[in-house]
Formats: C-alpha cells, sequence, structure tokens
C-alpha cells in the first residue's frame, strides 16, 4: 500500500520505519524543519519520500495523523478534504486545544473535525518505543494493536495493514465505545499496556456486553 504520514514523530515515524519494513510505500510529512523531514526519508531509503500533508492524503490509501493534540487543527487545515479518504488518527490528548465532551470519546470528538473521512482508531495505546520492539515476534507472541471506528470496511483495511507490520489487529467496536483504549494510563482501561489475542477478545466481549473489562494481564 502507499501510506501517508501526518506527523513524523515518535509513533508516526516508527509506524512510517515498519511500514517500509513490511514493503509498503511512505510519505512522510508535516514538521516545522523540512531538511529534518527529507533526512528522515532519506534515512527510511527509496519507498519513502517527504511531501506536504495534503500529500500524505491525496497520494496514498491510508493516512496516519500521528501530531501532538494541540496540532490536529493545524495538521487538518494543512491536509485538506478529506472526504472518502481512510484516515488512522493514532493521538491522544495531552496537552492543550479542544476536547471532547462529558460522555463523548476523544475518538469520536476526533471523528466529527473530519467529516468525509474514513476514520479509525488505532496505534495509540503503546509507546513507540515498546512498538517498535515488539515486531519481530512470533505470531502466538504478537501484541495487540486495538482498532475503533464506525466504518467496518475501513477497519479491515486497517486490521490488514496492521497485522503486516507484525502486530495482532483487534476490533473493539465503535467509536461511541473505545473509551478504555483512550490515555490516560488506569485501572480498567487497556490504555499502556501489552495485550495479546485471547486476553483482548475478553476485552471486547466485556466492552461489549457494557461490563468492566478483566483484570490487565501479565506475560513472562
Amino acid at each position: 500500500m502507499k501510506i501517508g504520514i501526518i506527523g513524523a514523530g515518535h509513533i508516526g515515524g516508527n509506524v512510517a520505519h515498519q511500514a517500509v519494513r513490511a514493503g509498503h510505500e511512505v510519505i512522510v510529512s508535516f514538521s516545522r524543519n523540512p531538511e529534518t523531514l527529507r533526512a528522515f526519508a532519506a534515512e527510511l531509503g527509496d519507498q519513502a519520500a517527504a511531501g506536504t500533508a495534503r500529500d500524505a492524503v491525496t497520494q496514498a490509501e491510508l493516512t496516519v495523523l500521528s501530531v501532538p493534540w494541540n496540532t490536529i487543527g493545524n495538521a487538518l487545515e494543512q491536509a485538506g478534504p478529506l472526504d472518502g479518504h481512510l484516515v488512522v488518527d493514532t493521538t491522544n490528548r495531552y496537552g492543550g486545544g479542544p476536547g471532547p465532551v462529558a460522555g463523548q470519546t476523544a475518538a469520536a470528538f476526533n471523528a466529527a473535525r473530519m467529516p468525509g473521512a474514513r476514520y479509525t482508531k488505532s496505534f495509540n495505546t503503546l509507546t513507540a518505543g515498546f512498538q517498535a520492539q515488539v515486531v519481530t515476534r512470533p505470531p502466538e507472541q504478537r501484541v495487540v494493536q486495538w482498532i475503533s471506528g464506525d466504518d467496518a470496511a475501513a477497519k479491515a483495511v486497517v486490521a490488514a495493514f496492521v497485522s503486516s507490520l507484525g502486530y495482532e489487529p483487534i476490533d473493539l467496536g465503535g467509536l461511541a465505545d473505545c473509551a478504555v483504549m483512550e490515555s490516560p494510563r488506569r485501572a480498567g482501561a487497556v490504555y499502556g499496556e501489552e495485550y495479546r489475542r485471547a486476553e483482548a477478545e475478553a476485552v471486547v466481549a466485556a466492552v461489549h456486553a457494557s461490563r468492566p473489562i478483566p483484570p490487565t494481564p501479565a506475560y513472562h
């Protein structure tokens, strides 16, 4: 696939690295220093190029939005219309900027800021360093990347992409029910925690039944 990255920092940068490693093409964008962005693209190799945020939308099959919370508005302005484009939002609500109202998930709030986009949420629950460390694990030890969204077809594409990078995709459900995968790290949430498939499926069952999720697993 051709992957656009808006924000090639920690999480976005790791997605870019793993995408190239998996054979995808990458367009990296949205940096205060264009020279640094071009250097990062060069480091990634022939499958990568630097471009504008708009390029990361129009020239890609899947666009990863990975910027600090308080710069989302600026990034979306530079990205332009998102109608029909598949967007994977990796952001977490830290720092200033507008946010969800009581009872609204951060993902649902962001989806409303991207009218027409095929919006999904993923890659936001684990640090970039940990995500980079675990991509070469054997299949039975693959680490979960949670996926949330209201577009089933979009989530299927994202799941295939996640799997191609070396993670285990788990569909948590719709945007209204994804609070457990959002920051901050806390009891009763999956944010900041390692999961594998069996334990993740138990979480999904609990969320869909409106029950508290099982205790956080520990792996050795």
